[in-house]
């Protein structure tokens, strides 16, 4: 008989900020340069995530302006990401699992227990 999974988990959510408290990237972000790496569209990926095209321009353009770097270049009639982009995904990617990792740890260690014990 395989082994119950525990009735409970930890969720964590992860965001960069600025000085300011604007966001710089999250995981909004992310699935959105996921998704114009796809499609290589920034209106393909508006309707693809049930948002404006206003919106995700603003966004991306936002990220941009408070990294200083750009994240995605037209090319022809779409556009691309660029190398820092997907870098940035890359080692967002790494944060997000690494986070996931602590903090199923932690919980286990502190939480878990006591959570299921009468």
């Amino acid at each position: 008989m395989s082994a119950q999974p525990p009735p409970f988990a930890v969720r964590s959510k992860v965001w960069i900020e600025d000085a300011d408290g604007n966001v710089v990237f999250g995981m909004g972000r992310y699935r959105m340069l996921a998704t114009i790496r796809a499609t290589g569209s920034l209106n393909a990926t508006a309707k693809a995530l049930k948002m404006s095209y206003r919106a995700v321009w603003m966004r991306i353009r936002m990220s941009e302006e408070r990294l200083g770097k750009t994240l995605v270049e037209t090319q022809g009639n779409g556009s691309r990401l660029t190398p820092f982009a997907e870098r940035l995904m890359g080692q967002f990617d790494k944060l997000q699992t690494q986070v996931n990792h602590q903090s199923d740890d932690f919980f286990e260690a502190l939480m878990c227990d006591s959570l299921t014990q009468g």
